[in-house]
């Protein structure tokens, strides 16, 4: 395989570990938000913390997604 050839792959991995990253990320994202809802219609009284706790967590999970795409496109430039 040439130089072009294993470039080409590296980026197709790289969108294919984007993708899943993302996928991931929505998941658990609308996992978390629908727990949330969950202990808000069992528990109207902690609506603050569980929102608090809820908007704590989807950042922690948006953040792993973007440092995801962000190592795609350093490795991409780098290996091109």
């Amino acid at each position: 395989m040439g130089e072009i050839g294993a470039i080409g792959l590296f980026a197709s991995a790289a969108m294919i570990s984007l993708a899943i990253a993302a996928f991931g990320a929505a998941l658990a994202e609308g996992r978390t938000a629908e727990a949330a809802m969950n202990a808000l219609w069992r528990q109207p009284e902690v609506a603050g913390r569980i929102f608090m706790f809820m908007i704590l967590a989807l950042a922690f999970m948006e953040a792993l997604a973007l440092f995801v795409f962000a190592l795609v496109f350093v490795l991409v430039g780098r290996v091109a």
